[in-house]
């Protein structure tokens, strides 16, 4: 068959429907779906293969279930997997190719299930689920290097401790600074927190055009970027945008947005910012505009629903969200939907005399931090809404929020850190609660701060291993500072990780063998499959990504 025929019969088949053969189950499905989104039906549609002119088509090596949350999930479905859904969604993602599945997968690594993805990942080769899982294990080393060492292969545990864990990293509020402006030039620094020697540190140099004042300030991949803001007293847009590399140590500029802006909300999510509202010439606006950093030019995108100056926004797994207010007493969050590019209202929450001033995404939480009743910003309340549910409760009691701490909330893990003059706090989350955990030192500079997260080159965070892989002999004596309390974290990954067995001279009683099951069903089943992906596998090491959660100006 030649490619022309290839291409007339991928053109009559993009609207003909396809029978899939899974496990006894037949599912009957557009080619043209499949084709967009498994790299295994373009490759199958391409190649001439008698199979691609078949109407039906047997995948052996594949379970019903999996293959249906599969389907779910690429038509932009949230299902609510348990850990076999799991194990069969991730073998789904690496036979079908299906990027978009398994970057859904990295969305909902958390410290319950990252173990069982980790090291199903790697049985099956998918590597970019591989690492996302094993930076998020590092994220929170502390509380599960036990489990990890226990539960896991030593090849397995050597490449979670090769990667870096992520810092906690801010910004003042700078406007651009003239080379002769060496006075203000001195603090216009991005600072990260030391927490071994509880210190910030400089990290880099904001370069002189860049400004954070009204600025969107947000993290892709590992990279700050820095988009409009303002200069002088009548708020003159800032035209230019900035890149910081964190492995190259360098800024570069960007192309700015088609629309001038100022008190945006940037956002950074599958390799793209996205501008959302802002001001222009003191209007505010409800445009959006998308950057895609590799091709390196603006989209327009859909508009919000109401014009929006400093909105609230979040992401929680691979889902964005924005929070808008409405009179009266009325806040929405809206999430954006790229496949359709548009908004969907998800919720609306009423409470009187008080709106959404900051919005912190953990797990399938969509936390509200508000002020209290007749503008009481001083102890604000706050709010939580279940993805999943579809239900709202109420944290119990108030939080200080003391020069707008609370409204530079940053999750890493099952935390969330937040920071003033005074202290850098961090909160466990979990069970509805937030509960203060340690307290470390303010961020030295004064006015609104923005806040995220940055993993940082080798020869910087080698003494911050030290903190968050501690020994042996200080796993008991750290006055409950710096660890979740002890058997909390991973507590459904150890109902359905399987354990490798007894390592080196571990006594086979210490052993977790509710561990067991999982991994052992997965390793049977490729045995007897002869599942083509049953091989030893290499993965090529990231060393610099990360994944941004969270990022909120304060007025």
């Amino acid at each position: 068959m030649s490619a022309d025929d290839v291409g007339k019969d991928e053109s009559r088949s993009s609207s003909a429907k396809l029978t899939i053969v899974v496990g006894g189950v037949r599912f009957s499905e557009d080619k043209a779906f499949l084709i967009q989104n498994c790299g295994y039906f373009r490759s199958l549609y391409r190649s001439g293969m008698k199979e691609c002119r078949q109407e039906e088509i047997h995948l052996q090596s594949l379970r019903a279930r999996g293959f249906l949350v599969s389907l779910a999930v690429l038509r932009g479905e949230s299902p609510d997997l348990d850990g076999d859904d799991i194990v069969e969604a991730i073998e789904c993602a690496a036979f079908l190719q299906a990027a978009p599945l398994a970057e859904h997968l990295a969305g909902l690594v958390d410290s319950d299930n990252c173990l069982l993805m980790y090291h199903t990942a790697a049985t099956f080769g998918l590597s970019d689920l591989y690492h996302a899982a094993a930076l998020f294990i590092r994220d929170m080393y502390a509380d599960l290097r036990a489990e990890v060492r226990t539960s896991l292969a030593p090849e397995l545990v050597s490449y979670v401790e090769s990667l870096t864990p992520r810092v906690f990293a801010a910004v003042g509020t700078h406007v651009t600074c003239g080379e002769e402006e060496t006075v203000h030039a001195a603090s216009r620094t991005v600072c990260y927190l030391d927490e071994s020697a509880n210190a910030w540190k400089v990290l880099t140099d904001l370069p002189p055009g860049a400004s954070t004042s009204l600025g969107g300030v947000t993290v892709l991949d590992n990279r700050l970027y820095i988009v409009g803001g303002v200069h002088g007293p009548h708020k003159q847009v800032v035209d230019s945008s900035f890149c910081y590399s964190v492995e190259n140590n360098s800024w570069s500029r960007i192309p700015g947005p088609a629309q001038p802006r100022y008190n945006l909300s940037l956002v950074g999510a599958a390799g793209r910012l996205y501008a959302l509202g802002g001001e222009y010439e003191r209007t505010p606006m409800s445009s959006v505009e998308t950057y895609d950093v590799e091709a390196g030019r603006w989209a327009h995108a859909a508009h919000l629903p109401r014009p929006a100056a400093g909105a609230a926004c979040a992401k929680a797994g691979s889902r964005m969200f924005v929070c808008l207010w409405r009179p009266m007493e009325t806040t929405e969050i809206y999430e954006y939907v790229s496949g359709s590019d548009e908004w969907r209202l998800i919720t609306t929450l009423i409470r009187r005399q008080s709106y959404g001033h900051c919005l912190v995404g953990h797990r399938d939480d969509l936390y509200v931090v508000r002020n209290g009743p007749s503008d009481d910003f001083l102890r604000c309340l706050v709010d939580c809404y279940n993805l999943t549910s579809g239900q709202w409760s109420s944290l119990p009691g108030h939080f200080a929020n003391s020069r707008g701490s609370l409204f530079t909330a940053v999750v890493r893990g099952d935390s969330v850190l937040t920071l003033n003059r005074s202290a850098t706090m961090e909160f466990a989350v979990g069970g509805k609660t937030w509960k203060p955990r340690r307290q470390m030192k303010g961020f030295p500079r004064s006015g609104s701060v923005w806040t995220f997260l940055l993993r940082l080159p080798d020869a910087i965070t080698l003494r911050l291993c030290f903190l968050l892989a501690p020994s042996d002999d200080d796993d008991d004596d750290d006055g409950g500072q710096r660890r979740a309390e002890p058997g909390t974290a991973g507590r459904a990954g150890r109902q359905q990780l399987a354990a490798r067995g007894p390592r080196s001279g571990q006594d086979a009683t210490t052993r977790p063998t509710p561990n067991s099951r999982v991994i052992r069903k997965t390793q049977e089943d490729l045995r007897l499959q002869n599942h083509p992906l049953n091989q030893n596998l290499s993965f090529k090491s990231h060393n610099n990504a990360s994944t941004f959660f969270c990022v909120q100006n304060v007025s």
